[in-house]
């Protein structure tokens, strides 16, 4: 039987899935309910989702309406964490902390982002940092 990988999925991967419907963010968000993966949710990432999607100028087309409804299936589907304990300071980016938080706290194998020079020391806790094509070839669904 094959591992399940655990991921968290950075906001800015969804974000890029929402602005087209070509490329590995896509392909990712239209994988969350097969059971290729699982991702982890924490309430500070769920916030720092609606927070950017809902923000103006960002290059997606979705009402606020829609981006609730989205809001509501990813809970659906993500796993829920609590926070138990904190890292900081660990990253340069003091704003992308919680993310780091929680992919320590859910032990997940990877974060999937494009930021992957601002999670490097992420890598100390076994946790990997990969951007939606490394993750997508990882899982087999692309070459």
């Amino acid at each position: 039987m094959q591992k399940i990988c655990q991921i968290v999925i950075d906001t800015n991967v969804l974000v890029s899935a929402l602005r087209s419907k070509q490329g590995a963010s896509f392909k990712l968000l239209s994988l969350l309910r097969s059971e290729k993966f699982k991702f982890h949710l924490s309430v500070a990432l769920v916030c720092e989702y609606e927070d950017v999607l809902k923000r103006e100028n960002i290059g997606i087309n979705l009402s606020r309406e829609e981006i609730d409804g989205l809001l509501d299936v990813l809970c659906l589907l993500g796993e829920k964490n609590r926070i138990w304990f904190l890292l900081r300071p660990l990253l340069e980016d003091e704003k992308d902390e919680f993310v780091a938080e929680l992919a320590v706290n859910a032990r997940v194998d990877a974060i999937v982002t494009y930021n992957v020079k601002h999670f490097q020391n992420i890598r100390q806790y076994g946790v990997e940092v990969l951007t939606p094509s490394e993750f997508l070839r990882l899982i087999g669904e692309i070459k």
